[in-house]
């Protein structure tokens, strides 16, 4: 097959080209009541990560769906990647997948079938990983390669993790370091050494299997996952759903390889810029680095996870038994002037 660089053919990358948290809000406003359905435990109220409908068994059904335009140029790895993205909204809800669809666009006049047929295959292979089918999908001709899933899932009840769900005095915990907005836009720009991209793939392809597990514990209250509004705006989300403040301590919030090096040789994604402007006004006073880092666009990012202090120690238990070292990178307090205050 011919080497193709998908990235030349789309005009953002990943979860980047999500509209701007701003404008989201914009589109969503209805002015027309909607009708309630009891059995919608959560619907797009707080901007969770998955909509959950009651099945009236103690167990409710996950439904999400993700998609975007290719991040790498390789078309098995954007596969991968999408996938790990969407099936990850599954996990921050505390829930296990059961199946997949797949949304695909492709520009046919301009790539092969050779190439999109890779591209369901790095999805197939990720839903394979998870456990699950990849059952069927849907389809369409369109200017840019696009691709993402709907997945399907389940959870138990008493395990369902919303945004709504935090409270003060929990340590605030992030299972992947950030920074691929950063990197990715260095690779554009052709900035980037190769061992750095390698790092930020291996993390973006990486399931966050562990939120099924964590979503069991005691001390576990919620957990969101990090995606394309950045650390910031996802938090930010929580702490307003959960009517309640939280501080970052930002030296702790750990990073991909040499992003700080790309930061200053100017690799910011466009879409960190659109993300500040959103929310930057709920936040406290950030430096230009601070800012740049904790608002940096994600891709199939990590779970932030909200954990009480005094239940902390199984929550280290469980993570290290899955092979993850993680310390809290900030903590939830009592709602304040800001949603977020950084340090």
């Amino acid at each position: 097959m011919e080497q193709i660089k998908l990235t030349e053919y789309s005009h953002g990358a990943g979860c980047g080209c999500k509209i701007s948290p701003m404008l989201l809000d914009e589109i969503l406003k209805s002015t027309v009541l909607q009708p309630h359905y009891p059995q919608l435990l959560v619907g797009n109220e707080f901007k969770d990560d998955a909509a959950a409908y009651d099945l009236g068994d103690g167990t409710s059904v996950l439904s999400t769906t993700d998609f975007f335009m290719p991040i790498v140029d390789d078309p098995f790895t954007f596969g991968r990647i999408a996938a790990t993205n969407a099936l990850s909204d599954i996990y921050a809800m505390g829930g296990r997948p059961l199946m997949a669809i797949a949304i695909f666009g492709w520009p046919i006049d301009k790539l092969s079938a050779d190439v999109a047929r890779e591209v369901i295959e790095g999805g197939r292979a990720v839903c394979k990983e998870s456990g699950i089918p990849l059952a069927g999908g849907h389809s369409i001709d369109s200017p840019e390669p696009i691709f993402g899933l709907a997945v399907t899932g389940i959870v138990q009840n008493e395990n369902l993790m919303q945004n709504s769900g935090a409270v003060e005095d929990c340590y605030i915990f992030l299972t992947k370091p950030i920074g691929i907005g950063i990197l990715t836009t260095a690779q554009k720009q052709k900035k980037i050494e190769e061992g750095d991209i390698a790092v930020a793939i291996e993390a973006m392809v990486t399931l966050n299997k562990i939120g099924a597990s964590l979503s069991t514990l005691e001390s576990v209250v919620t957990m969101t996952d990090v995606t394309g509004f950045g650390l910031l705006g996802h938090l930010s989300e929580v702490c307003e759903a959960s009517n309640i403040s939280a501080t970052v301590w930002f030296e702790r919030v750990p990073l991909l390889p040499n992003v700080e090096k790309y930061r200053t040789l100017g690799c910011i994604a466009g879409g960190t810029r659109k993300n500040f402007m959103s929310y930057g006004h709920k936040i406290s006073e950030m430096s230009q680095q601070q800012r740049e880092i904790l608002c940096d666009a994600q891709t199939s990012g990590g779970l932030l996870v909200f954990v009480k202090k005094d239940g902390v120690e199984e929550f280290y238990e469980a993570t290290r038994q899955a092979g993850l070292k993680l310390e809290p990178i900030g903590e939830t307090v009592a709602k304040s002037e800001h949603l977020v205050k950084v340090l």
